[in-house]
């Protein structure tokens, strides 16, 4: 694949906790600092990059702390333990991708930018919850949270049980001119962290906070469709999509047309709770910019670009 201009890349938040015997904050400063080298050799290679990063963990740590501590400090709302991930996974990879580029005699700025997300405050979502947050759980203690604390907890696949929240659709990108102005400077934004803060404009058209997390892929499609954006990277925890998942027919994707992967998606093939939300992502993405998308986990992003591995999703 042949560097194009812009490329937003979305980062998960579960990429940064390998596993469970690594969760610390400086453990995930350590595996910050090896995605920053994958994305520093997009740099060097030609492009510029928007950087867009997950914190289902992350944001669940700090709700957790707010509810051990409730009988000491207030309680921290929902989007505001959204702006504290973004300044603190922000600060993760800023930090990282900075050291990375330096070393690699690139002079070129990195900032991570506190972004709200508007949502519409009557979107269907408020009243499903089925944003995963928080570290999974097992049954027994999911379940007594849930009670303790007025939550939803479902099952996440084989990996245990976890809270579930609103998650409305993002319409728009309050700071999306900023991001523009910056990215086309060549400043490498970290954005839209977590997707965003949700936000919604009240009756005096004031924006006002809103208890929900917004879905990091669907808000990064919709800041690389606003870019108009080449490229719309999803880095997950996989290295390809499959088809049939887990089953013993499973067959892995390299290389699929809008069509197809709509056809996949209607057909059930990606779960709502999984690569769902990325493949709807990607397709809005290719299909109102015309551009790719491109879904693989971060160790192998120069491959990837390469055309060795993931999976590529290309217009018809």
């Amino acid at each position: 694949m042949t560097p194009s201009k812009l490329a937003v890349v979305a980062i998960g938040g579960n990429s940064l906790i390998v596993d469970r015997d690594h969760m610390t904050i400086a453990d995930q400063a350590v595996t910050a600092a090896v995605t920053a080298r994958h994305v520093a050799a997009m740099i060097a290679a030609g492009w510029k990059v928007v950087i867009t990063h997950g914190n289902g963990p992350q944001v669940g740590f700090i709700l957790r702390r707010s509810e051990i501590g409730a009988s000491e400090v207030p309680p921290i709302p929902m989007d505001y333990a959204t702006s504290n991930t973004q300044g603190s996974i922000g600060y993760m990879f800023q930090r990282a991708l900075g050291n990375e580029l330096r070393r690699r005699g690139i002079d070129r700025p990195v900032v991570s930018l506190v972004t709200q997300t508007r949502v519409d405050r009557d979107d269907g979502a408020f009243a499903r919850p089925t944003k995963f947050i928080g570290p999974h759980l097992d049954e027994a203690t999911a379940r007594r949270r849930g009670a303790e604390q007025g939550w939803t907890v479902e099952r996440d696949g084989d990996r245990g049980w976890r809270r579930v929240v609103p998650s409305p659709l993002p319409r728009a990108i309050v700071e999306l001119e900023v991001i523009r102005l910056l990215a086309r400077s060549g400043t490498v934004v970290i954005a839209c962290g977590g997707g965003g803060m949700p936000v919604f404009a009240d009756e005096h058209g004031d924006l006002q906070g809103v208890e929900a997390v917004i879905d990091k892929d669907h808000a990064s499609s919709l800041l690389a469709r606003a870019l108009a954006a080449d490229l719309l990277l999803i880095s997950t925890e996989v290295e390809r999509v499959a088809l049939d998942y887990g089953k013993p027919e499973q067959r892995w994707l390299s290389r699929i047309t809008l069509s197809e992967a709509r056809a996949h998606l209607a057909a059930g093939q990606f779960p709502a709770g999984s690569m769902g939300p990325k493949i709807e992502a990607v397709t809005d993405f290719v299909a109102a910019t015309g551009g790719q998308g491109l879904v693989t986990n971060p160790e192998n992003l120069a491959r990837a670009l390469a055309g060795e591995t993931g999976t590529l999703v290309t217009p018809d």
